[in-house]
């Protein structure tokens, strides 16, 4: 019994030590983890006050950006908005050009002769373009089915949302060019012997007179330069309306009304 005492007492001592042990160690944990001197809870405190004012500061400067942004896109806006409301001229056309036409015959109506109702021509004739107001000498020819003018520097445009074409075309004897405007009536394709492609040409109506007959056609538009004539007559002014005389040149006489001081050379 006394054997059981005293091993009873024994490991409440032990027990006592192993606790006393125990809250020394956590008192040594408590002042190095978790006691801060005074000294640098000041310091901490200094260098928290001082973050402080920098977040100030950004944030300040942050939104003094911001409102400069906001005054940008404001002053951007409207000016956007005052474009719009701004009314633009719509752009025009040139206005479309006088278009001339042949001038009244006077008594002296110029020669022409009639078979059946037909004028008869010669392979070579005097023709008056009225627009651009120039005599030229004029190929006929059977062979062809649109008739043909000298046309330079051909310019395609639009007007009013139809097709015209802008075309300089010479005056006899002079090297001197007149520029014409016309809307396109259409284009057609051309093949030629001496060409192995199909040439696309541009086609307008002209009015003009061959002897007293007064016309309105349609003529191709193609550089004429190295061909003799300026003008050739095709099938679509022959047909129903003239008949070739082709041992004849010069078959017809234009009225002078037309041929008043121009050089009939």
């Amino acid at each position: 019994m006394a054997l059981q005492h005293f091993q009873i007492g024994a490991s409440l001592s032990r027990l006592v030590l192993a606790s006393g042990a125990l809250l020394l160690m956590a008192g040594c944990s408590a002042d190095r983890y978790f006691m801060v001197p005074k000294s640098n809870m000041e310091s901490l405190s200094s260098s928290v006050q001082a973050q402080r004012a920098t977040l100030v500061t950004m944030e300040g400067n942050a939104t003094v950006r911001h409102e400069q942004m906001l005054h940008q896109q404001e002053s951007s806006t409207q000016d956007i908005l005052e474009a719009i409301r701004t009314q633009v001229e719509k752009p025009s056309c040139p206005p479309i050009p006088t278009q001339r036409a042949c001038p009244a015959s006077d008594s002296a109506k110029g020669r022409t002769d009639r078979l059946k109702g037909k004028v008869i021509v010669g392979e070579v004739e005097k023709i008056y373009m009225a627009d651009p107001d120039q005599v030229y000498t004029a190929r006929i020819d059977s062979g062809a089915e649109t008739s043909s003018l000298d046309a330079r520097n051909i310019t395609r445009f639009e007007r009013d949302g139809s097709n015209w074409v802008r075309f300089d075309v010479p005056v006899p004897g002079t090297d001197e060019l007149v520029t014409l405007e016309k809307e396109i009536s259409r284009r057609v394709k051309v093949i030629q012997a001496s060409a192995d492609e199909a040439e696309r040409r541009v086609v307008v109506e002209l009015q003009f007179a061959i002897g007293n007959h007064e016309q309105v056609a349609e003529f191709t538009l193609t550089d004429r330069a190295n061909l003799t004539h300026e003008v050739l007559i095709g099938r679509n002014v022959l047909r129903d309306v003239m008949l070739i005389d082709v041992g004849k040149e010069f078959a017809t006489e234009l009225p002078e009304s037309i041929l008043k001081n121009r050089d009939e050379s």
